[in-house]
């Protein structure tokens, strides 16, 4: 019995899956049919959205992703100056640092950053919405919920977020080459001499273009989360929580697979 209920439980969550990632790739779909088809049906996505997004998601979160980026650029180079005295090449930490940053850390602190300021208060602005029963207001008055909500935040993080990856690029690289400077006596016209050899716009780009996918999975997943609230101010938060852990555990794999395939 215990194994039969055990193979039931499995198959509820298969299909409870299943269904989840077929209800993100309709906001997807939805989302991109108003960006390219409103405007011919005037009802285009409105621009002034779009910036109100892009000013929160992007531009008060500046201040935070240069702290943090800076930070990491820093403990990267600690820990790669503490390996490479193994081998007596602590000069050769530039190359770990910038490869490191510019390929994996930067988009992964930026989305995990984004994910958890703004895809969970996306989540919890559309659950709201939605127990408060505005969606079902703005249906009533001929406003698309989709249009009006998930679209304009769609298009702000994919701006918004590769910006933010570049900047945090630039904050890491400038924190690794501070320490260095210090630990190793490397000068700072060194570090970046040796970081521009060694970097391609590859590498660059391929952090950048980790951090488009990123920005979807923030969106859709933050906008379905806040569309499945039930249960009043309770079922808000739940996926407002739900969504966080959600979006973080998909940039996680994302990456993952990213990085397998990328460096094959």
């Amino acid at each position: 019995m215990n194994a039969l209920r055990g193979l039931e439980n499995l198959g509820r969550g298969t299909v409870r899956a299943v269904e989840e990632v077929g209800y993100l790739g309709a906001l997807l779909a939805e989302s991109l049919y108003w960006l390219f088809v409103g405007p011919f049906r005037k009802q285009p996505v409105r621009v002034e959205a779009v910036f109100q997004q892009m000013r929160q998601v992007g531009v008060n979160a500046v201040p935070i992703v240069l702290m943090l980026a800076f930070g990491v650029g820093v403990m990267l180079a600690i820990q790669g100056i503490h390996t490479m005295k193994t081998f007596g090449a602590e000069s050769k930490v530039v190359i770990g640092i910038a490869l490191s940053v510019t390929r994996e850390f930067s988009s992964l602190i930026v989305g995990i950053l984004v994910a958890g300021r703004s895809g969970s208060a996306m989540a919890a602005r559309i659950g709201t919405m939605v127990v408060n029963q505005e969606i079902d207001a703005l249906r009533v008055i001929g406003i698309n919920p989709v249009r009006y909500l998930v679209a304009p935040a769609l298009v702000a993080l994919l701006i918004v977020v590769p910006a933010l990856t570049v900047l945090a690029d630039i904050a890491a690289l400038f924190g690794g080459a501070v320490y260095t400077s210090l630990d190793v006596g490397i000068s700072l016209a060194a570090y970046a001499q040796d970081t521009a050899d060694v970097l391609t716009v590859d590498d660059v780009m391929q952090g950048v273009n980790k951090a488009f996918v990123f920005a979807v999975l923030i969106a859709l997943i933050g906008a379905a989360n806040g569309f499945g609230a039930t249960g009043g101010a309770e079922g808000v938060g739940k996926v407002t929580t739900r969504s966080v852990v959600m979006s973080i555990s998909a940039i996680v794999m994302a990456d993952m697979l990213f990085t397998f395939f990328l460096t094959r």
